[in-house]
């Protein structure tokens, strides 16, 4: 699996026949085209002369101006000042060890590359390398890629590179500059083979098909996945020993852990990692369509099928079920849900359930993020009228039958109290007089 701020090159990423009608048949709720590649540099768009705004790029202001000092170390470089200055929580790290980073001489089974996240920033680190892979979420052109330069510098510089999106812009990112998650079989190098995996992975892949090139820490009972797995030889005895690399809590067999900032590869995190690569690539798309749209018709009457595809993304009615309760570590868990709002009752989309699936209550935290707060008035506008539709059981569809009126009720009351753009015929319905 990968989920890579710079991947190789592309040359390397062409897909046999065989794989490319597995990746077509395995795609399960998007919308019909959601795979075309947009014409993300054209004018309307422009993608590359576009400033970034996201989180790199107000920390580079920052620098720039001395309000921000990074200090990097003899052992991580700048990695460490880097996580603190975006509060990107070391907990989150994730080691894959499949050679998918253009970094990739450098990373094997013996030294994964190491990922550390939050909502808003990717941070890839190859112990040794020279540089410290970045790549960002911009709320209005999509995912914008850096790289910093692990040399010492009174005034260290991200430097904006667009030649990832060779590989972070195509149909497995929903045609736009994006990220992805990936579970491939490996060699015993890390070399990955493409005929043996899952092209693009999210909350709705099965865990056994997940997972492969990456290491995982945490329990997740009788459940298979394919992480910890190095070479064909594993994978062989994965079918006769089932679990046998599985429910790991300590990866001191495969490399060193002290040579990491954190001594494992947290399931949580990667479980939240897949959910949210994917709907911040469809927010990209929604905005990136919106815009196309409204300058062509002046509305966007014609994305019905695809706002109808981001809510069932958005409300997990599509989750792969988990059979038996999945526990990582709690410094992760904790940090991300203190990190989001809180209801009247102490209740937050953020909250995990962890034993038949991943949150709560099934409606993304990333509903509050820049991106989908950022999308066309009209797009928003009709996203709210058929969220609100779902959640007060209006709307009876068999799409979102897999919310009962319990969980809608308790989604609904957490958003009336913790999003303050909503319409006010949420909060008040007796406005609701225009249907």
């Amino acid at each position: 699996m990968q989920a890579d701020p710079c991947m190789k090159s592309r040359r390397h990423l062409r897909l046999p026949l065989i794989a490319v009608l597995a990746f077509a048949a395995g795609l399960r709720a998007d919308f019909q085209g959601s795979t075309h590649l947009m014409p993300f540099d054209e004018e309307t768009l422009a993608y590359s002369k576009s400033p970034d705004t996201g989180a790199i790029a107000r920390l580079q202001r920052r620098i720039d101006a001395g309000e921000v000092v990074l200090k990097p170390d003899d052992r991580f470089g700048y990695l460490l000042p880097v996580l603190e200055a975006l509060q990107i929580p070391r907990s989150s790290q994730l080691l894959v060890f499949s050679k998918t980073s253009f970094q990739r001489d450098r990373i094997s089974p013996s030294s994964p590359r190491a990922l550390y996240y939050n909502e808003g920033v990717y941070i890839g680190y190859v112990s040794g390398a020279p540089l410290l892979e970045v790549s960002a979420v911009d709320p209005k052109i999509g995912a914008v890629f850096y790289t910093l330069e692990q040399k010492p510098s009174a005034k260290p510089r991200f430097v904006r590179t667009d030649n990832c999106t060779e590989c972070h812009a195509s149909a497995k990112t929903m045609g736009v500059p994006g990220h992805l998650v990936r579970s491939f079989q490996t060699d015993e190098s890390g070399m990955v083979d493409l005929l043996t995996g899952v092209d693009s992975v999210d909350h709705r892949t099965p865990l056994a098909d997940r997972w492969g090139g990456w290491y995982v820490t945490g329990t997740h009972g009788a459940q298979m996945h394919r992480g910890n797995l190095v070479g064909k030889a594993e994978f062989d005895r994965q079918e006769k020993e089932p679990n046998h690399a599985g429910n790991l809590t300590d990866l001191g067999h495969y490399f060193d852990p002290g040579r990491y900032a954190e001594p494992g590869s947290d399931i949580v995190s990667l479980m939240v990692m897949e959910h949210q690569t994917h709907l911040q690539n469809f927010l990209t798309r929604l905005g990136y369509e919106s815009k196309i749209h409204l300058t062509a018709y002046g509305h966007v009457n014609y994305l019905k099928s695809a706002t109808e595809a981001f809510l069932r993304y958005l409300l997990f009615v599509e989750e792969a079920p988990l059979t038996a309760p999945v526990h990582g570590r709690t410094d992760f868990t904790e940090a991300f849900v203190r990190a989001g709002p809180r209801d009247s009752r102490g209740r937050s989309l953020r909250d995990f359930d962890l034993q038949t699936r991943l949150f709560k209550h099934p409606c993304s935290y990333l509903i509050y993020s820049d991106a989908f707060t950022g999308l066309p008035e009209p797009l928003k506008e009709k996203l709210y009228r058929r969220l609100h539709d779902i959640l007060t059981g209006q709307d009876p569809s068999e799409a979102f039958s897999r919310l009962t009126p319990d969980l809608r009720k308790e989604i609904l009351e957490i958003l009336t109290e913790t999003k303050p753009d909503l319409p006010d015929y949420w909060r008040h319905p007796a406005s609701d007089s225009k249907r």
